[in-house]
């Protein structure tokens, strides 16, 4: 029996499963990245509205409408200007109709009858460029006050005190100078207002856990205008506590604290997969090369008038491919050691960019 074309089909059809295998997990492996970005970001659907509702506040812009009976979904008002452009791809590809928009991807899942405004959508990003812009504003310009005060329940705070927390942007250089990560963070204290600033009982550095259960007990609530007046007065005492805090908790996220690796072992590994991921596609790059040159050419190609001219053009092809070929081992190395030196002599930049006064309720 001639079995030799079934077993070349059979070959085919499992390279492709085995693509589709391949394919299928690196597909699950951005999924759960994704997931572990979004939840390490807090990218969560009510922080983009709040967003764009800060953003279009700050642009002078008509608020977002909500609608009726949906919860979380919001009528998009008549922008001015440039703004004007956020618009688009509202109306219904069929009907015509203006759609409504929402922050939630389950909301929009299988729904054509509402927008999902996302972070690539143009409303998001024009919020997010005017909200970056207001950071950095200054000379009177700007519109958005990087300084707040909030009540917090008496309960939540462990030992009575108010506490300052910074809220900062952390960016690590590789060694070519490319930012390699980037993330915010909160860090801060707890102070007393009875004490003399400059002495070890004034500010108490506040640990990850506390950081953040104090910051998720922060009501809406505003202290009274002589409490913030108080607060103001120590904030010159406060400032290098708090960027010293700042610095602290970078170094910790960098270098790790009570158990956790921190960025350091992140980035290694991350170093490790993007030199395995570049020396597996150049070799798959080279087993396909050596399979095209090792396929024998139909020799009705060189016959005729023609056949000359695709005999050179056939020889000149193999010989480039063949250059190409012996380039490959060389160029793997290259590209290992960039991507060995851009995750190495890491440097780290901190960027504070709000401040938040927590007061318990019987101080406010």
């Amino acid at each position: 029996l001639e079995t030799s074309r079934a077993e070349q089909q059979a070959t085919s059809i499992r390279k492709i499963y085995a693509f589709e295998q391949n394919l299928r997990k690196q597909v699950e492996d951005l999924l759960e990245r994704y997931r572990a970005t979004k939840t390490q970001l807090r990218l969560e659907p009510a922080n983009i509205e709040r967003v764009v509702e800060v953003g279009l506040q700050l642009a002078g812009q008509p608020p977002l409408e909500p609608v009726k009976k949906q919860p979380g979904h919001f009528h998009l008002p008549a922008l001015k200007g440039s703004w004007g452009a956020c618009a688009e791809g509202l109306e219904h590809p069929y009907t015509g109709e203006i759609r409504p928009i929402t922050f939630d991807p389950e909301r929009a899942k299988g729904n054509d009858k509402v927008v999902l405004v996302h972070l690539n959508h143009r409303l998001v990003q024009m919020c997010l460029r005017l909200l970056r812009a207001e950071v950095w504003a200054s000379g009177g310009r700007e519109q958005l006050r990087r300084m707040t005060a909030r009540l917090i329940p008496d309960h939540a705070s462990k030992t009575g005190r108010p506490a300052i927390i910074a809220h900062a942007r952390l960016v690590v250089l590789g060694g070519d100078s490319l930012r390699v990560h980037e993330e915010l963070f909160a860090a801060g204290g707890t102070f007393d207002l009875r004490a003399k600033p400059g002495t070890k009982k004034y500010f108490t550095p506040l640990g990850v856990n506390d950081t953040a259960e104090l910051l998720r007990a922060a009501t809406a609530e505003e202290p009274g205008a002589d409490t913030q007046t108080t607060l103001q007065e120590h904030w010159t005492s406060l400032r290098p506590q708090v960027q010293t805090a700042i610095t602290a908790r970078a170094e910790q996220l960098m270098y790790g604290w009570e158990g956790n690796a921190g960025l350091k072992k992140t980035l290694n590994e991350r170093a490790q997969k993007e030199a395995e991921n570049i020396a597996s596609i150049l070799s798959e790059l080279r087993r396909t090369i050596e399979q095209a040159l090792e396929t024998k050419p139909d020799r009705t190609l060189f016959d005729g008038l023609d056949g000359e001219d695709n005999r050179n053009q056939y020889e000149r092809n193999k010989t480039q491919m063949q250059r190409r070929l012996e380039q490959i081992p060389a160029e793997i190395e290259r590209e290992q050691a960039a991507i060995q030196a851009r995750f190495t002599n890491l440097h780290l930049r901190t960027f504070p960019v709000a401040v938040t006064y927590l007061v318990p309720g019987k101080l406010g």
